[in-house]
């Protein structure tokens, strides 16, 4: 059995990401989207809310799991049974970072392979920062998100900002 992972932060999960995750899943038996727990960053939903969305959102998909993880993403590859790595693409920047990680990643663990999945053309300009900043600023974020999700991002962003005003972030 071929079982990918697709890791990320996915603090929203964008259409661009549900473009990767179900390109890459007709690739392999079984895609793990792994959410990211890094506590250096401060995303706008906890790890949990990330699962959660994901879940809902993939919730038709039997041969897609979603689980959270922490630490190197070749030590939970390893622990799910898995070497492939599915990283998407949006353009050269990108591509910069991804192929640096994927060395990295291939030096910590020989056996891990990184398949680049370039994104579809209408998802090519935006990314889950630029989604949280339109919401901020009460922008219309229709098309880059699930819309089971989009009521709970512009929840977040009014909460976020009371606690920026108030103090609390």
């Amino acid at each position: 059995m071929h079982i990918a992972v697709y890791p990320g932060s996915f603090d929203p999960v964008t259409n661009g990401h549900l473009d990767i995750i179900e390109r890459a899943s007709k690739l392999c038996d079984k895609l793990i989207v792994a959410v990211l727990d890094n506590p250096s960053k401060m995303p706008m939903f906890t790890v949990e809310e990330r699962v959660k969305h994901l879940e809902l959102i993939l919730k038709d998909k039997p041969d897609i799991e979603v689980r959270s993880f922490s630490g190197l993403l070749v030590d939970f590859a390893k622990s799910v049974g898995s070497n492939i790595v599915v990283r998407g693409l949006r353009g050269v920047t990108d591509f910069s970072y991804e192929f640096q990680m994927a060395l990295t990643n291939r030096s910590l663990d020989s056996d891990i392979e990184t398949l680049f999945i370039s994104a579809d053309t209408q998802y090519l300009f935006f990314s889950s920062s630029q989604v949280k900043e339109i919401a901020l600023f009460g922008g219309n974020i229709d098309n880059m998100v699930p819309r089971i999700i989009k009521d709970e991002i512009y929840k977040k962003v009014v909460k976020t900002q009371g606690m920026q005003k108030s103090g609390g972030i």
